[in-house]
């Protein structure tokens, strides 16, 4: 499942992208992404490694991986997408990210 939404999600970004005018690849938008998810690989390991009673603990750790994933991918990001578009293009990058953390907290 996380491999498929890796893929679509990465799909929809670079489809977002290029619509508002940006010049970017499909895999080029699936290695940035693919690259800013190495912070919430870490968070996953230190969650399944916190016992199952500390559920504010895993939020904050969540949050925090979340937060590091769109902040580094924002940097490649917003690069590809026009300058007056780029909240627009860069909407799908967070909603991505914030997708692979529930999925995270959920599991």
């Amino acid at each position: 499942a996380v491999f498929v939404v890796v893929w679509v999600g990465a799909a929809i970004v670079t489809v977002n992208a290029a619509l508002l005018g940006g010049k970017i690849s499909f895999f080029q938008s699936v290695c940035v992404l693919g690259y800013c998810l190495f912070p919430l690989n870490i968070v996953s390991l230190l969650v399944s490694l916190i016992g199952t009673n500390h559920k504010t603990m895993k939020l904050v750790i969540i949050i925090f991986g979340a937060i590091w994933s769109v902040k580094a991918s924002v940097g490649f990001m917003a690069q590809f997408v026009p300058i007056g578009r780029k909240g627009l293009g860069l909407y799908p990058v967070f909603l991505f990210y914030v997708t692979l953390s529930w999925m995270i907290l959920a599991r």
